[in-house]
């Protein structure tokens, strides 16, 4: 893919977001556990959802899943989707705990299943921008 072929939106790093973008260009995933409560979280964040401590380490994680819940999308609600229908958007239940929205690549849809286990994938979208996806493990 050729720089500026990618059409479809993509996240705008910041100062919260940018190690896990990093990671992911490394090809890793990694997400922060807070040092107070030792929640790991999804997403990415300055305080923690559960104890509002600011301290945190980021964490690799296996980048191994289940399936939780997922929707097969068939109508493009915007035009850089359209050459991917039908895709899948999924709630991937990670190995370590947290749930992340993403979407399941490389299968048919129809083999797509709530508790199907997947791992993580990551496909360059950008120089900036990699992003992790999931596929059948």
């Amino acid at each position: 893919m050729a720089a500026g072929d990618y059409t479809k939106p993509l996240p705008i790093p910041d100062e919260d977001t940018q190690p896990y973008f990093e990671a992911c260009k490394r090809g890793e995933l990694t997400l922060q556990r807070c040092d107070a409560c030792k929640t790991l979280r999804f997403e990415p964040d300055n305080i923690c959802p559960k104890c509002l401590s600011d301290r945190f380490t980021w964490e690799r994680l296996s980048g191994n899943g289940t399936v939780y819940t997922f929707s097969v999308v068939h109508h493009a609600y915007y035009p850089g989707f359209k050459s991917e229908l039908p895709y899948v958007i999924a709630v991937v239940e990670l190995a370590e705990g947290p749930r992340m929205l993403t979407n399941i690549i490389d299968c048919k849809p129809e083999l797509v299943k709530i508790g199907m286990p997947v791992k993580v994938t990551f496909k360059k979208c950008t120089e900036e921008i990699t992003l992790p996806y999931f596929v059948p493990a």
